[in-house]
């Protein structure tokens, strides 16, 4: 009798620990100040999984903030934040200094034009070629609609005027580019380069994949402009890019050009607070909540695994 009541209390036990071992830290045993700052693009995903966060942990404040990615890595090399948003690669340099970036979302950024553009249904039926695109937002060789299948108008090309991973992720999507090779009017973030091209008939422009739709649709007044990536002249199915879940697909797949991969920096390690944070945001409850937001392609098992091994 005594025996089994001992085993059942062992396995009792072991069934407890599991359980625990499976959850979030206690909310007694959290508590605190967590800052973030950076890339537009993570912005509404971090504010979400900020309140649910302080839902778990009510005695943590949370303090995030957008400005670019640039911004982001700023201020997490010189400790003005715990975690920098980045929507781009992060460089050898960076690193050197102490950037440690953590994969967290994968994203894709999508060339626009407004859907009264006048060389609309020529740019849905034909797409644009990497070369065409060059030619309007780096090299500056077309300067005009009818280059492209429109009547005679100038084209408005619009750019961010932040430092930040959508314009050198677009530029990277061009070639061997980045930020400052871009030409255009300079635009401070993803919802100001949006209502440029969306109020511009001759604008064009670029922007992440959370700002581009609206629900399952297109944003309103605006059109993505398809990449003709294999160069045939057409497009075809795979390249045509009207809806959320068709980007999805396109950005987890790999066969979109313009997709991306976005990151939380910390200098060094995270600290408990920020190591909790990341380890949230990549768990089931994590995931849930981006799924709510949409927007954002989450990570498979294995890459979840890969990057929580960087933090322990």
């Amino acid at each position: 009798m005594i025996k089994r009541t001992t085993i059942a209390a062992v396995l009792a036990a072991l069934t407890v620990t599991s359980v625990i071992a499976s959850q979030p830290v206690r909310a007694a045993e959290l508590s605190g100040s967590l800052s973030l700052s950076g890339a537009w693009a993570i912005y509404p995903l971090a504010v979400k999984w900020g309140a649910a966060f302080q839902k778990l942990y009510p005695k943590v404040k949370m303090d995030i903030s957008a400005g670019g990615a640039g911004k982001g890595m700023a201020d997490a090399l010189v400790g003005a934040v715990d975690i920098g948003m980045v929507s781009r690669e992060v460089d050898r340099t960076e690193r050197a200094k102490g950037a440690l970036p953590i994969l967290i979302v994968k994203d894709g950024v999508f060339p626009t034009v407004s859907v009264r553009n006048p060389a609309v249904k020529r740019i849905v039926a034909k797409g644009m070629s990497r070369k065409t695109l060059q030619d309007i937002c780096i090299k500056g060789t077309i300067v005009n609609w009818r280059a492209v299948g429109g009547r005679s108008a100038p084209i408005h090309v619009y750019t961010r005027s932040d430092a930040c991973g959508a314009a050198s992720a677009w530029a990277a999507t061009l070639g061997r580019y980045k930020q400052d090779d871009l030409k255009g009017i300079g635009v401070y973030g993803d919802p100001g380069l949006l209502a440029a091209v969306r109020r511009d008939p001759l604008g064009m422009g670029y922007n992440n994949l959370s700002y581009v739709f609206s629900g399952d649709k297109v944003a309103s007044g605006i059109v993505i402009v398809p990449i003709d990536a294999n160069n045939n002249g057409k497009v075809d199915a795979d390249e045509r890019i009207d809806s959320r879940e068709k980007a999805y697909k396109a950005v987890a797949s790999g066969r979109y050009p313009g997709a991306r991969r976005e990151f939380f920096v910390t200098k060094g390690k995270p600290n408990t607070l920020a190591r909790a944070f990341i380890e949230f945001a990549l768990s089931d409850a994590g995931t849930k909540v981006l799924r709510d937001v949409g927007g954002y392609v989450p990570l498979s098992k294995s890459e979840k695994s890969e990057q929580l091994r960087k933090i322990k």
